[in-house]
């Protein structure tokens, strides 16, 4: 095992910056991961890359990056119950505080104890050689799922999974989709293994919308702009959809995505920062709509979200349009950052090869 390694920190302003640190060492119920993939997150561009929040689950303390990583564990510490050298594992990128109600019920993304820490936030995180985890984050990455893979299931897959399967997405749904960036492409590809009568994409950017055709994702590919609405009425025989996903955190997009949905249907909100303004009367309650909001999902919906894939051969990756090595970490951030591609990726093997 090496002494150091190299980690990649975000000092903000839009720069990214490749330091040496000592490859860190599992206590009890810990294990060292040798990472394989790591992905980047827009909630790492928004809140870290461009300018630090400071505050709250946002809170940057000027630790390693990347919330999305995926590798192979190389060591255990003392006391662990599960896992051993060798198993290959994604990382629910929250360790909790493992005892409130939040916690007890896999959903460590919303525990409010001050002992909360994000990987990537506020504990070393992904993008670096090695990571050093809680065992109880480790969750299992089954055959035939690669590396890649299980990055995309870390935040972005899992985001989608647990808000399409809170609305209910069944054969009997046309599904709306309004942000196509990757958490939205996850939900192109999602909601047609769900079963969704027809998936409808919305779209400002025309990079993105070339990236979902070409990739054959969704059903219906659609410009954002003001006939985006009436598009989505003509699709679905003037009824709109039955249930709706807005990923794109956008006042617009989020508006598109409530006067998108049918009567009595269902929608989520899983982009995001901004706001929206909406009329409650006629776009919600006389609608007989229910809103949701989401955010990321629990260590057992995830599990249930890598058996769904493996047992389908679905694989995230497809999402993926650029891969980089570590050392090359600068250019994938200004890439991501620009918001003209897919999922953007860290491969520590050769990228080339992946």
């Amino acid at each position: 095992m090496p002494e150091t390694m190299t980690g990649a920190i975000l000092p903000g302003n839009s720069t990214v910056e490749l330091k040496a640190f000592p490859v860190p060492r599992p206590g009890p119920g810990q294990v060292l991961v040798k990472m394989k993939a790591s992905t980047i997150c827009g909630s790492d561009i928004r809140a870290i890359y461009r300018q630090h929040l400071g505050t709250g689950p946002e809170g940057y303390q000027g630790v390693i990056c990347g919330h999305e990583p995926c590798g192979q564990i190389v060591q255990v510490g003392p006391g662990c119950k599960r896992f051993g050298v060798g198993d290959r594992v994604i990382l629910y990128h929250i360790a909790g505080c493992g005892v409130c109600n939040d916690c007890r019920q896999g959903y460590m993304i919303s525990c409010t104890s001050p002992l909360r820490a994000a990987y990537g936030w506020q504990r070393d995180g992904g993008m670096a050689d090695y990571l050093l985890a809680e065992e109880s984050t480790c969750v299992a990455l089954s055959e035939p799922l690669t590396y890649l893979d299980g990055a995309n299931i870390a935040c972005g897959f899992g985001t989608v999974w647990e808000a399409l399967t809170r609305i209910g997405v069944s054969g009997r749904d046309h599904l709306l989709v309004v942000g196509l960036g990757p958490v939205g492409m996850a939900a192109l590809l999602l909601g047609k293994a769900l079963g969704a009568l027809k998936v409808i994409g919305v779209e400002a950017s025309p990079a993105r919308l070339e990236i979902c055709r070409q990739k054959g994702l969704g059903d219906l590919i659609i410009p954002a702009g003001p006939d985006a609405l009436e598009q989505i009425m003509v699709a679905t025989g003037g009824e709109g959809c039955e249930r709706a996903i807005d990923c794109s955190g956008n006042a617009a997009g989020r508006l598109l995505a409530i006067q998108g949905t049918r009567r009595w249907g269902r929608m989520v909100f899983v982009g995001e920062g901004s706001t929206v303004s909406f009329a409650p009367s006629e776009d919600i309650m006389h609608k007989q709509i229910t809103l949701y909001g989401s955010w990321v999902t629990s260590l057992g919906h995830m599990e249930d979200l890598v058996a769904f894939l493996a047992e389908r051969e679905l694989h995230p990756e497809q999402i993926v349009t650029h891969r980089f090595g570590l050392a090359e970490i600068s250019a994938a951030f200004d890439l991501m950052d620009k918001g003209q591609c897919g999922k953007v990726a860290i491969l520590f093997d050769d990228p080339a090869a992946a």
